[in-house]
């Protein structure tokens, strides 16, 4: 038996603002990997790394050979600071050279010198920490309170409950284009009295242009959510989520998921096991490989309790319409037509606007779960509606933008390279971007470029909005993992972006010391054992809280 089921309830994540009930942290974690382990990258001694720019000084003790991309000039070295006696013993417990970290904290406020300096102007590969470039990039350049638009139009006449006619859907990018606010948005047609619509569904992704796209290129993980691809008109992370319940005395997990997808057959039950709960996903034995049917060919451990798999869609091109038709079915809509993609015509009239969330409510997302494909829309969509220049801004309104066709990755890497010229000056190394997200090969900044990215914030009219868009130490988010000892002086204190691939480690944000000051913290491992060095960025950021005035 299969099924095409209703989604399960769920709590909101800590700390989140009018976010979907659904988006709940173990949904919102699936999507990164963090409940089936952290993305499984390549080493950054990849191929794609061989043979490619300058080799960063000192990068051979520590392992994996890190690069420049050419024309990416060093800074003269400024002298490193010794490092605490805590952070060494670490490294060394890890089995981790020294020379694989790189390390900065700073007073925020730019008084006093430096408290510690250790290999700061040296690149390296951040990992998700480069989501904080891409976030404080779009508040500094977009504001708190911009919002993307989906907008619906039609070629027909509504009659008596009935479009005779086209419905086209233009996407603009909303990076948290969600189940509830897809349905709220079909209450508000029906409302206009679009019930029934006699034709098709169009549904126009043309505001980006975007290379193909492999999700299973970056680490073989395809069906992991967190490789998922950005989209004009990205619709629920492109993912589909299961829900096991098992039933004891049935003998059988029964199934259910989220969204309703039209031509998608699910299993609706599997036989329980009496194994231990352990790798159940692998027990599940789950088959993917046709876009119509998710079935399951072995069981669930009855001791696993309730779980939820959230898991990207295996046909991730058709997911829009799949998702769409079985939302519009599910709110009480008819069409006789189908759901296609097209572009919405020049002689189609508006019927409605949907807003997304502020873009405040979307960096709290990025950044404090660390999702990927959410930061690559905010990517692009600097790209797209890049402010003006300076020269253009002497004529033009305060707040407006240039609206651009499309958005595209060189693009938006344009507008971030300049914007980063223009906020901290030709001294600052300038990042080395690929799609923002830092789910990358390739993507570079220096600890000390951060730091003056952490500065600058500090110092933004709407810097708090930016800070309490990161996890707080040993609280919540990605940082919750962090400043667990039972004396932590950095837990509760510190304002941190984390980010990890198979051979990175890192973390960057604030700590306010017990002395009374804030500190801007920057740690990074690059390294083929980063994963074990983690408690050395720990030791960092205990470090770093306990400084006195």
């Amino acid at each position: 038996m299969s099924h095409t089921a209703s989604s399960p309830s769920s709590s909101r994540p800590p700390r989140a603002r009018a976010v979907s009930r659904r988006i709940t942290p173990w949904f919102l974690m699936g999507l990164l990997g963090l409940s089936g382990g952290s993305p499984g990258a390549q080493s950054l001694n990849h191929p794609f790394n061989q043979g490619v720019g300058t080799p960063v000084q000192g990068a051979a003790e520590a392992g994996p050979t890190l690069t420049l991309s050419p024309g990416l000039a060093l800074p003269a070295p400024r002298a490193d600071t010794p490092l605490p006696a805590t952070v060494l013993a670490a490294l060394t417990r890890a089995g981790v050279p020294a020379s694989a970290l790189s390390a900065l904290v700073i007073p925020v406020n730019g008084a006093g010198s430096d408290r510690l300096r250790y290999q700061a102007d040296r690149p390296v590969n951040p990992a998700s920490v480069m989501k904080l470039v891409t976030t404080y990039a779009a508040m500094d350049m977009l504001g708190a309170d911009f919002t993307w638009r989906t907008d619906f139009y039609t070629d027909g006449q509504i009659d008596n409950g009935t479009l005779r006619g086209n419905l086209y859907v233009r996407g603009g990018g909303d990076p948290k284009l969600v189940l509830e606010r897809i349905q709220d948005t079909f209450f508000a047609l029906h409302s206009k009295g679009v019930q029934v619509i006699l034709g098709d569904m169009v549904l126009d992704h043309s505001s980006f242009d975007l290379p193909s796209h492999d999700p299973g290129e970056f680490d073989g993980e395809s069906l992991r959510p967190y490789n998922a691809s950005p989209d004009a008109l990205l619709v629920n992370f492109k993912s589909v989520v299961l829900n096991f319940q098992p039933d004891p005395k049935a003998g059988v997990a029964y199934v259910t998921s989220e969204p309703p997808m039209a031509r998608l057959a699910i299993d609706a039950t599997v036989p329980l096991s009496r194994s231990g709960c352990g790798n159940w996903r692998d027990t599940l034995q789950a088959r993917f490989d046709d876009a119509n049917t998710i079935r399951f060919e072995g069981r669930y451990p009855q001791r696993c309790g309730e779980k939820v798999w959230p898991v990207a869609y295996q046909e991730p091109d058709s997911y829009a319409e799949r998702a769409f038709e079985g939302l519009w079915r599910a709110s009480g809509g008819a069409i006789t037509g189908r759901v296609r993609v097209g572009l919405v015509p020049k002689e189609a009239r508006l019927l409605h606007e949907a807003y997304s969330l502020p873009l405040t409510d979307i960096i709290s997302d990025v950044n404090h779960w660390s999702n990927n494909v959410m930061a690559q829309q905010v990517f692009l969509t600097l790209g797209r509606l890049a402010p003006p220049t300076r020269q253009e801004a002497r004529s033009a309104p305060i707040g407006t933008f240039t609206p651009l066709v499309t958005g595209r990755f060189e693009r938006s890497r344009e507008v971030v390279a300049r914007w980063w010229r223009t906020s901290f000056g030709i001294r600052s190394t300038p990042p080395v971007l690929e799609n923002g997200s830092g789910l990358s090969r390739n993507e570079r900044i220096t600890p000390q470029g951060l730091g003056d990215l952490l500065r600058h914030a500090a110092r933004h009219p709407q810097s708090n909005k930016f800070i309490e868009s990161l996890s707080v130490a040993g609280v919540n988010g990605t940082a919750s993992r962090l400043a667990r000892g039972s004396n932590s002086a950095a837990r509760g204190n510190a304002w941190i972006k984390t980010g990890t691939l198979k051979d990175v480690t890192g973390i960057a944000g604030y700590v306010d010391a017990t002395g009374g000051s804030r500190f801007a913290v920057v740690g990074f491992v690059n390294h083929a054992n980063a994963s074990a060095a983690r408690p050395a960025l720990d030791a960092l950021l205990e470090w770093a809280a306990s400084q006195p005035d």
